[in-house]
Parts: structure tokens; sequence; C-alpha cells
């Protein structure tokens, strides 16, 4: 009995493996519908809340759904235009950058060799690119610029996810023998990923202006856009503010030089230590984290099979499969794995005192 179950249990993984490699690899193939319906979840899941408050406020529910679209067509629409022109600027402007930078380079390398530090430009270029980051950050931007042209798609998904919304409840009771346990979980999820959402929206905000502010000050050339790059990374924690800001430190010692790039660095440093690891733990809590870990893998995954969008949402995505995880006590487990706090040790007792000495 014991071969036969333990043998089922190993069937049962290898059929979930092949199905997830499966799933894996259709998703992979409808990236190119897959992206916009999820950027629409996600937009959606952000302007849920501020609907349901209008409703409460007495708000028709068709008024309060055509405010939120006149809202999020508007901050589309600004988005869109803002990314076609200010990548375009910048790529045609990369060349003239990477010129000076290794130019700054190169006063580098020689300032080391005096030193007696041998480095040398090849060894600069096999092993550490700096254009490369600059040139990735423009091909995430681009990738995002050209799903937000398919707005019209994305726009109707959202305004049909709005419209399911305060209908989806009612479903739950006439779809299940035990609503009142399912309705309780669903609520649950739905409340976690609103709130973590919500919050990690206006933080991400909070970020990208204060990146947006400091970078104006030190005089960069698009000042804006890097803020822009902040506030989309900072969904990614840990390593989102390392990949943001590698870009414009770069291109801040392209332009102005090796002190204003200091300065541009050590504001980097400030914002993201002052909300990452003060501000947001506070008001999200330490456990709705992930581990470093996790966040690495999550993106490796979900750009590798959704393209550079993947790698924006691909904490999003991860967060709310814990969250989904954490609602299911069966399933709790994994969720703590995912997790970046560590559970509370059990202690295991100690099998030779209660055996004997040997």
């Amino acid at each position: 009995m014991e071969t036969s179950n333990l043998l089922s249990r190993e069937i049962r993984f290898l059929i979930a493996s092949a199905c997830f490699v499966v799933i894996v690899a259709g998703m992979r193939s409808a990236a190119g519908i897959l992206v916009p319906f999820l950027l629409s979840v996600f937009i959606a899941i952000i302007f849920t809340p501020p609907m349901f408050w209008l409703q409460k406020q007495g708000v028709p529910k068709l008024v309060s759904i055509a405010f939120i679209m006149a809202v999020i067509l508007a901050l589309g629409t600004l988005l869109v235009q803002f990314l076609g022109g200010s990548v375009a600027e910048f790529t045609s402007a990369m060349p003239g950058y990477q010129k000076n930078l290794m130019a700054e380079l190169r006063k580098l390398i020689a300032w080391l060799n005096v030193r007696g530090i041998d480095v040398s430009e090849k060894m600069i270029r096999e092993y550490l690119d700096p254009g490369m980051a600059m040139q990735m950050a423009a091909r995430t931007l681009t990738g995002l610029s050209s799903v937000l042209t398919n707005a019209l798609l994305i726009l109707l998904t959202v305004i049909f996810i709005l419209l399911e919304a305060a209908r989806f409840p009612v479903k739950i009771r006439g779809a299940f023998r035990d609503p009142e346990k399912s309705l309780y979980n669903y609520k649950r999820f739905t409340r976690s990923v609103n709130r973590y959402l919500a919050l990690k929206t206006l933080f991400s905000v909070f970020t990208g202006l204060l990146i947006w502010i400091w970078l104006s000050v030190l005089g960069l050339d698009f000042a804006l856009l890097w803020g822009l790059l902040a506030f989309l990374l900072n969904y990614v924690p840990n390593i989102g503010s390392i990949i943001a800001a590698v870009p414009p430190i770069l291109l801040a010692l392209a332009q102005l030089g090796l002190w204003p790039a200091a300065l541009c660095a050590l504001g980097f440093l400030a914002v993201n230590m002052a909300i990452g690891n003060f501000i947001e733990p506070r008001f999200m809590g330490s456990g709705m984290g992930l581990s470093t870990l996790v966040v690495f893998l999550s993106l490796v995954f979900w750009g590798w099979v959704l393209g550079p969008v993947g790698m924006l949402l691909s904490v999003p995505l991860t967060m709310i499969f814990k969250i989904a995880m954490e609602s299911n006590p069966e399933t709790r487990w994994l969720a703590v794995m995912l997790g970046s706090e560590t559970p509370p040790s059990v202690e295991i007792p100690d099998r030779t005192d209660s055996a004997g000495a040997p």
C-alpha cells in the first residue's frame, strides 16, 4: 500500500511538472496576446478600489466606470506620447553618450594604471560594457511603449473586468457548494492584492518623483525618463532600484563627469533606502515581501516568457501568486517558501535522549 501511494505521488508530481511545462510554453507562444491582458488585469486591480469608493459615495456604476476610464485613457495617452518621443531621442543620442563614457573610462583606466592597478580598455569592453545598460533600459521602455500602443484592447479589457468585479461575489455564491468559505477566500485574496498593488504604486510614484526632481537639479538629460524608469522598476524589490540606477549614473558620468555621477548614485541610494527600507515595510508589513532569490528568478522567468514587460510585471505576478497560496491552508507552505520572512523555528526533540545512549 505504501509503495502504491508513493508511486501515485510521484506520478502526480510528474503530471503536474508536465502540465507546468506545457502551460509555460503556451504562455510564451501567446505573449503577444497575454501581455496586454495581464496589463489590463494589473490596471483594473489598481483602479478597482477608487471605482468602489465612488459607488459608495452615490455615483452610479456606469458613471464611476466612465470616470475611471477617462483617467486611465488620459494617463495612457500621456505615457505613450512621452515614451515614444523621449526613447527615440535618447536612442539617437546614445552613440554620443557612449563615446563620452568611454573617454571617461579611459581617464579612469589611466588613473588606475598610474597607481599600479593593471586594467586595460579591452578588459573593460570584454567583461563590462557600459553602453549595454543604457541600451537595455531603452529596449525595456520601447517594449512597454509598443504594448501601450494597443490601447484599445487594453481599455476594453479593463472596462469588462471592472463591470464583472461587482458581480463576481454573486457568481461565487451560485457556483460553489460552500459559497461563504469560497467568498471569504476570494475577499481575502482581492483585499490583499488591492492593498499590495495600491501601496506599491503609491510608493513607486513617490520614488519616481523624487528621482526626477533630484536628477533635474543635477541637470541630467532625460531626467523625467529616468524617473519613469525608477517608478516602473520599483515594483521589483531589492534589485529593481539597482537596475534603475545604473543607466542614469552612467549617463551622468558621460555627460557631467565623475562627481555629478557620484551625486546621482547618492540620490538613488538615499531615496531607495528611505522608501524601501523604512517607509514601505512600515505600511505594507515585512511579511508581504519575497525573498531575494525568488525576486531574481521571477525576473528571469517572466522576462523570458513575456519579454521586457514581463520583467516589469514579474514581481506583481509572483506576489499575486504568493497571496493566492496564503489564502489556502493546503498551499500556505509554498507561500512561506516564496516569502522573505523566516518562520519561527520548531525545536526538534533529541532522539538520543528518549532512546538512550548507544
